[in-house]
């Protein structure tokens, strides 16, 4: 029997409280556990004589004994993670505090299929493990996100549109050949989603997260879970239609928001007006790199260029439409806006958040913020080490010894 199976449910709600609530003290649990103060404190007591929790610093005093606070013990080990986006790849190490310990990003093309991106996502796991001076049996869990929509119950991507060749490849097989430890999958902005629940300590309990880049989706969290649906496909709005009349989407549908104002999307607009004559900076700018990307129409929408500033101002505004119709339908108290199409600028959310508010009912918007994500482009890493820590401490993934 491996050690984690010994524990008791009440031992491992506990240590689960412990990864939500960042580092608390004793009474901070309390109300997370359905034990009494004696009984809690035996129980915490046990987790520390035997190596899962270790004490942290204390607390500042509001007037009477410092409070101590709790953490995982960082003898448990360390997560691999991993963030494959469609035209890029981050593979960090993590502690079970979920601060990044080493990090690696570089471009990648996801259509080069499955074999070639997960042996050079196994290549960076060791190169950083061995960097933090750690071999695989140090490593308690791995969480992966991929940008397709995927079968939860068995990390299986299922008909992934941006990723040919994919579709119903063993993941969680391909990375175990290195390592003992349990491997979880899922969508990438629903790990997003994640590591914002967990920013907040779970004290929103109903919020959007919004990833927009190459391609388009939305993270939901319900009632403090991520909601992912029937068969894992909840959230894909990138191929919401938003222009009957639109170009084909690789989807197969035509007018999809991902097709009209993903990165790709605007990257098109902005070579067509460089090409067209429409604007002097796209053109230059085109002509000394060979391609545009939206960061470059950004930075000449703030320059002043009237095609950029439209450009920008549009893919917001459908983007908008699109989430007005999810925000009358789920009511949210918070929408977070992440992914590469962030670093366009302010004007990008600036026509997001009013298509918003014009056209969600009143009532959906009496108290909704729309924003920026906070944890910007880490949060896919620190949404991964959410899961992966979160799936062991709930006791459904076996850890077992490194062979």
């Amino acid at each position: 029997m491996d050690r984690w199976s010994r524990l008791t449910p009440h031992e491992l709600n506990v240590l689960e409280s412990v990864l939500w609530l960042h580092g608390p003290t004793r009474d901070a649990l309390l109300p997370r556990l359905s034990l009494s103060r004696t009984q809690a404190n035996s129980v915490v007591a046990g987790l520390l004589e035997q190596g899962w929790l270790e004490r942290g610093g204390q607390r500042e005093s509001s007037g009477g004994r410092r409070a101590e606070t709790l953490c995982l013990h960082p003898s448990l080990g360390v997560l691999l993670c991993a963030d494959i986006g469609a035209t890029s790849l981050d593979v960090a190490v993590l502690g079970l505090d979920l601060k990044l310990r080493e990090r690696h990003t570089e471009a990648i093309d996801v259509r080069a299929g499955p074999a070639a991106v997960l042996a050079r996502t196994r290549a960076l796991m060791r190169e950083l493990l061995a960097r933090c001076k750690l071999k695989p049996r140090d490593v308690l869990a791995i969480g992966l996100g991929v940008p397709g929509p995927v079968d939860f119950a068995t990390g299986q991507l299922v008909e992934p549109p941006l990723m040919p060749g994919w579709d119903s490849y063993a993941i969680r097989e391909d990375l175990r050949s290195d390592y003992a430890a349990p491997v979880w999958v899922d969508n990438d902005v629903n790990l997003m989603a994640l590591a914002e629940l967990w920013r907040v300590k779970r004290e929103l309990q109903n919020f959007l997260l919004i990833k927009v880049g190459t391609g388009i989706g939305c993270g939901i969290v319900c009632h403090a879970e991520v909601y992912r649906g029937a068969n894992g496909s909840a959230g894909d709005v990138g191929h919401i239609c938003v222009d009957p009349g639109g170009p084909r989407c690789h989807c197969g549908n035509v007018g999809c928001v991902e097709v009209m104002a993903g990165g790709p999307a605007i990257a098109r607009d902005a070579t067509a007006a460089a090409r067209s004559g429409a604007s002097e900076l796209l053109a230059q700018r085109l002509a000394e790199a060979g391609v545009l990307t939206p960061e470059d129409v950004g930075l000449a929408g703030r320059a002043g260029d009237t095609a950029a500033h439209q450009i920008v101002q549009r893919a917001g505004q459908l983007v908008g439409q699109m989430l007005a119709s999810v925000v009358n339908l789920f009511n949210p108290s918070h929408v977070f806006v992440g992914g590469g199409l962030t670093r366009i600028g302010p004007l990008y959310l600036a026509a997001l958040r009013q298509c918003v508010y014009q056209r969600s009912l009143a009532l959906s918007t009496r108290h909704l913020e729309v924003g920026y994500s906070p944890l910007g482009d880490s949060a896919g890493l620190i949404g991964a080490g959410v899961l992966a820590l979160q799936e062991v401490l709930r006791g459904r993934g076996k850890v077992m010894a490194a062979p």
